[in-house]
């Protein structure tokens, strides 16, 4: 029976019994913390685009309804306790997931059964999330190696025709009818390369942990690497923090949108309107690295209306650095990668994308600079990509030009004190 059709004795009856029930405890200390080990950033139906990156859709998506989901990712540090958080940002309506589990990878949609553990909600095995909020699971204790593939499955028993997803996410995830969490494997799935609803992961652990976030577009979403490969740079990133003992402390949180820009929206909100959300509310973060803008410059050549300037985007970089500062975060800038050759270079762009380039490198705005640019620029022609490194489109590195990108950076940058405001 639901509690709106229960008399008002028995609906405070039920309310007490379940805000009454034992919950785990997962004490947490000044020596504790949780930060997020893993992250995807939502992109709303109305601003999504299609595998090339060109045109947007405003079609709803299928709607997802007594239906399995199960989506694996990889995540960057360890832990021994963990809370996954969903999210229903886009959803019009409730999102009722009536199971949820977590497990290890055994290999596509099978598990091992044997590492499952199930996930409830204040002790509750389902829960209904309102539309535009999100819900972290309990803590659950389950043994989570650093670097290591996770298997989070649900049950969506009902939901809005708007998904909450990130698109085009170089991984695959697996759709199955009805409630069969708890399945070793998924006969015959639907395969996917969105994360949907899933949100977050968060281990916790010491004090001296922290996250790193970095925020993008399509070079640090991983567009066009390998699929199920974790070949993007932030995973590169995490793979040699975790390699080194006096960084393995440090996560990585992946919140690019392929297609995103600073100012503009037409692939998720643009990155000022969605700082918030993807920044600012992640678990334990005390990094931001910063590398944006290339498609805002592509806008002005590709819209004729488009008068942006570099001294706009310059603006915008400023506008986060502040916000983020007012968090006690260092704030990373990144050089934008060449993009000569691309649909929209041309002299103009990039003159634009030299002058955002000096100021991120002289400017001293920020707290430090990777030269992202010099890591994969063309030595003999500084506005192209290096050949062995390019996609092929002249935008976008390969899985070896994202691992340059990722062995580029000096973990020292990661021993900087966050700013005090």
């Amino acid at each position: 029976m639901t509690l709106h059709r229960m008399s008002p004795l028995y609906r405070k009856l039920a309310f007490l019994l379940v805000f009454a029930a034992p919950l785990p405890v997962f004490s947490s200390s000044p020596q504790t913390q949780w930060i997020g080990t893993w992250a995807s950033s939502p992109i709303h139906p109305s601003h999504t685009l299609d595998p090339n990156h060109v045109r947007p859709a405003t079609a709803p998506r299928p709607p997802r309804t007594d239906i399995t989901i199960r989506e694996v990712v990889r995540v960057s540090a360890g832990g021994e306790t963990l809370r996954v958080r969903f999210s229903n940002l886009d959803g019009t309506s409730p999102l009722l997931i009536g199971a949820a589990q977590i497990a290890k990878t055994l290999h596509t949609s099978a598990i091992q059964a044997a590492t499952a553990r199930a996930l409830t909600f204040h002790g509750e095995p389902s829960i209904s999330i309102p539309a535009g909020a999100l819900a972290f699971s309990d803590p659950v204790s389950f043994s989570l190696a650093p670097v290591s593939d996770l298997t989070v499955s649900f049950y969506v028993a009902d939901a809005s025709d708007f998904v909450t997803e990130h698109q085009l996410a170089s991984a695959s995830s697996y759709h199955a009818p009805g409630n069969v969490v708890a399945n070793e494997d998924l006969d015959t799935p639907l395969i996917r390369t969105t994360w949907e609803y899933l949100n977050g992961i968060d281990v916790l652990t010491t004090a001296k942990a922290a996250a790193i976030v970095t925020l993008g577009d399509s070079i640090t979403d991983g567009a066009y690497s390998t699929a199920n490969a974790n070949q993007r740079w932030p995973d590169e990133l995490a793979r040699r923090l975790q390699a080194n003992p006096k960084y393995k402390r440090f996560s990585v949180l992946n919140e690019a949108i392929s297609g995103n820009k600073l100012l503009v929206d037409g692939a998720g909100p643009n990155s000022l309107a969605r700082f918030d959300r993807d920044i600012l509310s992640q678990s334990g973060v005390k990094y931001l690295i910063i590398l944006e803008g290339i498609n805002d410059i592509g806008h002005i050549h590709t819209d004729p209306t488009d008068t942006t300037t570099a001294a706009d985007l310059i603006r915008a970089f400023d506008q986060m650095i502040v916000r983020a500062h007012t968090h006690g975060i260092v704030v990373i800038g990144a050089t934008l990668t060449p993009f000569h050759g691309a649909h929209y270079s041309s002299e103009k762009t990039e003159a634009i994308r030299t002058t955002i380039n000096q100021w991120i490198r002289t400017s001293g705005e920020f707290d430090a600079v990777i030269d992202f640019d010099a890591a994969v620029r063309d030595p003999s022609h500084p506005d192209t990509f290096l050949p062995a490194l390019d996609h092929g489109d002249h935008l976008h590195p390969n899985d070896a030009g994202y691992r340059a990108m990722g062995d580029y950076i000096d973990l020292k940058l990661f021993s900087l004190k966050p700013h005090t405001p």
